[in-house]
């Protein structure tokens, strides 16, 4: 007799305690929170959120997980939408002791361990750091006090697309861990930046931005890209077309709902 496939167990809800509430940007704030029995997660993977109004009603988001793996604490960086229903109580009202309720990890496919080597290639914009963010400090974490050839052979490059310097999120980390890790590069381009101290790339992320910074498709690395539709629609189709293998570049998009 064949026995009966198991059936997958539902994700359990839980209550997670803020345990700190810090401002990224104008628009974006990190969420450090306590929750019993989490099981663990891989970086890349996310989160829902659930909000119950005084009347009943539920509403419910995704929001990728920052923190890594080895963290104490999850980490949740959300970006305040003004027409949103749950983004602006979360970065606006929310106060260390607040609770709320969240399940999760959820999502396999969009995830990266140092296991799986390198190179590694990150192509963010806006809020869509956030997973890759998980990557890099997971990576970070699970090579410190690693040897020069073991960096080596896990060498990761990030290209992040923003709108202004200000709105940079995670921007003094990055230029901590570059400063920490020479087989790691950052590169920035903004969008909508005026005036003469940005000295850097000026505009979205386009085809000859991808040949200089990204590896070449010869090194076989492993690509993550996150951020709006159509940035990641673009740099996705763009990789391939430049000789990528499609099945090793993975996307996350959003939209302004997410």
């Amino acid at each position: 007799m064949t026995a009966a496939p198991a059936v997958p167990r539902p994700i359990a809800w839980r209550f997670a305690t803020v345990l700190e509430n810090r401002a990224e940007t104008r628009r974006t704030r990190t969420l450090i929170l306590d929750v019993p029995g989490w099981p663990g997660h891989q970086a890349g993977q996310h989160v829902d959120v659930r909000l119950t109004a005084e009347d009943g009603y539920r509403t419910e988001r995704s929001y990728s997980i920052a923190s890594a793996p080895e963290s104490a604490g999850l980490a949740l960086t959300i970006e305040r939408l003004d027409d949103g229903e749950v983004s602006p109580y979360l970065v606006d009202e929310l106060r260390m002791g607040d609770t709320l309720e969240l399940r999760g990890p959820i999502g396999g496919y969009f995830v990266w361990s140092v296991r799986d080597g390198g190179p590694l290639f990150l192509a963010a914009g806006g809020s869509g750091i956030v997973p890759l963010m998980a990557m890099l400090r997971h990576r970070a974490a699970a090579l410190a006090g690693a040897s020069a050839a073991e960096r080596r052979a896990v060498p990761a490059r990030l290209l992040y697309s923003s709108r202004t310097w200000d709105e940079i999120i995670y921007r003094d980390e990055l230029a901590a861990l570059v400063a920490e890790d020479p087989t790691l590069e950052v590169h920035h381009t903004l969008t909508r930046e005026v005036g003469s101290t940005w000295s850097g790339l000026r505009r979205r992320i386009d085809r000859s931005m991808l040949d200089e910074i990204a590896w070449s498709p010869r090194e076989r690395p492993h690509v993550y890209v996150c951020g709006p539709t159509p940035m990641v629609e673009a740099v996705a189709s763009t990789l391939v077309a430049a000789g990528h293998d499609a099945a090793r570049v993975k996307t996350e998009r959003f939209g302004p709902s997410g």
